[in-house]
C-alpha cells in the first residue's frame, strides 16, 4: 500500500517527465490510465497498488518519448528506491512498464504480464481507442508530420517493432488499421473488453464518415 507521500512523489515524477509532452502522452492521458486501471483492478478484485504505480509511470520510460530508455529506466529505479518503494514492488512495476506496449506484441511472441500488468495494459490501450483515441491519433500524427490519408498507400501488414516505429511509412488513417482497430480483441480483462466494444463502434463510424468525406463528394 502506498502512503500519501509516496503517491504524491510518483505523481510529481510523472508530471515532471511528461507535462510538456505534445504527442498525446501528457498528464491528461496518464490520469485517464490511472482512473481506468483503478476501475479495472476493482472489477478484477486485484489490489490497485501496483496498477496505479505502473499507470502513473508507464510513459516515463517509453522509447517514443525518451532519448535513452536504459537511462530512463535506471533513473526511475533510483527514484523509487529513494522513496522507499519495496524491491518487489519496483520489480513488479518495471516488469509491467517495460513489456506492456503494443510494439512488444509484434515480434512473434506476446510478453507474459502479471494480472496487474494486464490491467495496466488494458487501461493504456483503452485510452488509445474510441473518441479520445481518434483525437490522440490525429494529434500524434500531426506532431510527427504524418500524412493524413492516401488511398494509394495500404495499411502495413506483418509489422515488427522496428518497422512499426517507422512513421515515414504510415498515415494517420492507416494507423487505425495497423493498431487501433486490433486492440479490442487483444484486451485481457472482461471489463476492458466491454468498454472497448462501444469505443470500437465510434472508430468504425468515424472511418466510414471520413472516407465518405475525403474527396469532398459527400
Amino acid at each position: 500500500m502506498l502512503n500519501n507521500h509516496q503517491l504524491d512523489a510518483i505523481k510529481a515524477y510523472a508530471k515532471e517527465a511528461l507535462n510538456d509532452d505534445q504527442t498525446g502522452h501528457a498528464m491528461d492521458h496518464v490520469m485517464r490510465v490511472v482512473n481506468l486501471a483503478t476501475r479495472l483492478a476493482e472489477a478484477e478484485q486485484v489490489d490497485a497498488t501496483i496498477p496505479v504505480m505502473a499507470a502513473y509511470l508507464h510513459d516515463t520510460i517509453d522509447p517514443k518519448l525518451v532519448a535513452d530508455q536504459d537511462q530512463a529506466v535506471a533513473q526511475l529505479r533510483t527514484f523509487l528506491q529513494t522513496n522507499q518503494i519495496t524491491s518487489s514492488d519496483i520489480d513488479a512495476v518495471m516488469d509491467i512498464i517495460t513489456q506492456m506496449s503494443f510494439a512488444k506484441t509484434l515480434n512473434g511472441e506476446r510478453p507474459s504480464l502479471s494480472k496487474a500488468g494486464q490491467i495496466v495494459q488494458d487501461a493504456d490501450w483503452l485510452d488509445a481507442i474510441g473518441a479520445i483515441g481518434i483525437v490522440r491519433a490525429i494529434y500524434y500524427g500531426a506532431r510527427h508530420q504524418e500524412k493524413i490519408y492516401d488511398s494509394s498507400i495500404p495499411p502495413r501488414e506483418y509489422l515488427d517493432e522496428q518497422s512499426y516505429r517507422n512513421l515515414a511509412d504510415e498515415t494517420i488513417i492507416n494507423h487505425f488499421y495497423e493498431k487501433l482497430l486490433k486492440i479490442k480483441d487483444m484486451l485481457n480483462t472482461p471489463a476492458a473488453r466491454q468498454i472497448a466494444a462501444d469505443r470500437q463502434i465510434v472508430m468504425l463510424n468515424f472511418l466510414d464518415d471520413f472516407k465518405d468525406e475525403w474527396d469532398g463528394l459527400q
